[in-house]
């Protein structure tokens, strides 16, 4: 791959992290004028307790993909383990991550707007992606195209490696960044005591 192409995947990725940053502000922005029925109900209560598993979930899984492609990227076509049944697993467990995010805010239309986000702006990128690998490894990664779905896993068609080679560092900054996820807690917290103290003051309810 070139170094232009390189440079361009950079710039999508940084762009990416951008507008998600950007957008996932303007949640948190809508979040905080907006009062949920948080705690008031077994439900939101249940959505919370369900968000918690779903970061914890996200964040383990996105150190199970690094595992396998840590490194290996632009290197190679990675299509055992996760990406055997999955172009983009670490996307897809983001994904889970943002719905449980949301989840955190007691409202179940905030969970689904952080995933709809998450969708948006990772199939942008899977997009960009998808023609700067199929143009670096040709036919070898049509046939991966091919046989692969893009997001949603195919489980029948998994196929594991006898052994990994693996890269500590990919795995540590991997589990770093998904660290992250679990920042909705405290913050969501800190709103809602915001408002109770009327600190904030809520303009509308959302379910």
């Amino acid at each position: 791959m070139s170094e232009d192409k390189n440079a361009a995947i950079q710039r999508m990725q940084l762009i990416r992290k951008v507008v998600l940053f950007v957008l996932i502000i303007a949640v948190v922005v809508l979040a905080a004028f907006s009062r949920t029925l948080r705690g008031e109900t077994p439900f939101h209560e249940g959505l919370e307790t369900v968000g918690l598993i779903l970061i914890g979930v996200a964040i383990v899984g996105r150190g199970w993909c690094s595992l396998y492609i840590g490194g290996r990227k632009k290197a190679e076509i990675v299509d055992r383990g996760p990406y055997s049944i999955t172009r983009n697993p670490l996307y897809v467990f983001s994904f889970v991550g943002a719905f449980g995010i949301g989840a955190q805010t007691g409202s179940i239309v905030l969970a689904v707007l952080f995933l709809l986000i998450a969708v948006a702006v990772f199939w942008a990128t899977v997009k960009s992606e998808e023609a700067w690998l199929l143009d670096a490894f040709g036919a070898p990664y049509a046939a991966y195209l091919e046989r692969t779905p893009r997001f949603w896993p195919d489980v029948s068609k998994w196929r594991d490696a006898e052994t990994l080679e693996v890269r500590p560092i990919f795995f540590l900054v991997t589990l770093r960044d998904g660290l992250v996820f679990l920042l909705a807690i405290p913050i969501f917290e800190l709103i809602e005591h915001a408002q109770t103290s009327g600190w904030i003051q809520t303009v509308f309810t959302l379910p």
